[in-house]
């Protein structure tokens, strides 16, 4: 499978990673080893990763294979996707709440909320971090959340 687009490469990643270092203190990789870069690392990690870019209405750009199995889409699907359809309507707002408050503080732990697949399945993520992306100058490049924990409803 070749993967395209923003969230495919190595920067990208590289972007999460410093990111979530940034905010949180903490390596979000710690304990995957075995890939060649940071791209391949995220991709296989054992646990949920996904970002969504700086659109009006942000379209997810990155999601691992964690995320595409729990959200049952494949990549080109997934990263055609508004992040606000990860979230039923119902809960958007609530969804909308976190976003800005992650925006406003940098990073929020822990958050759990309920978000629904292609197919309406319904899920508990659990514990999860979300946090801003910012590149190496510093510039706003979207939103990213990361957890290991979730529980079908």
């Amino acid at each position: 499978m070749t993967y395209t687009g923003v969230g495919a490469t190595v920067k990208h990643a590289r972007i999460i990673l410093d990111s979530y270092k940034k905010w949180t203190g903490k390596n979000l990789l710690d304990g995957v080893d075995g890939f060649c870069d940071e791209f391949d690392r995220l991709f296989h990690a054992p646990f949920a990763v996904l970002s969504h870019g700086t659109e009006a209405d942000p379209v997810l750009n990155f999601g691992n294979q964690t995320v595409l199995k729990l959200w049952e889409m494949d990549w080109e699907t997934f990263t055609r996707t508004p992040s606000r359809m990860t979230a039923e309507p119902m809960l958007r707002e609530e969804r909308d709440r976190l976003l800005k408050e992650v925006s406003e503080k940098g990073f929020v732990e822990p958050f759990t909320g309920i978000r629904i697949s292609s197919t309406g399945r319904r899920f508990y993520i659990v514990n999860a971090t979300v946090w801003n992306l910012v590149d190496e100058f510093g510039a706003f490049c979207g939103q990213a959340a990361a957890f290991r924990e979730h529980r079908y409803v």
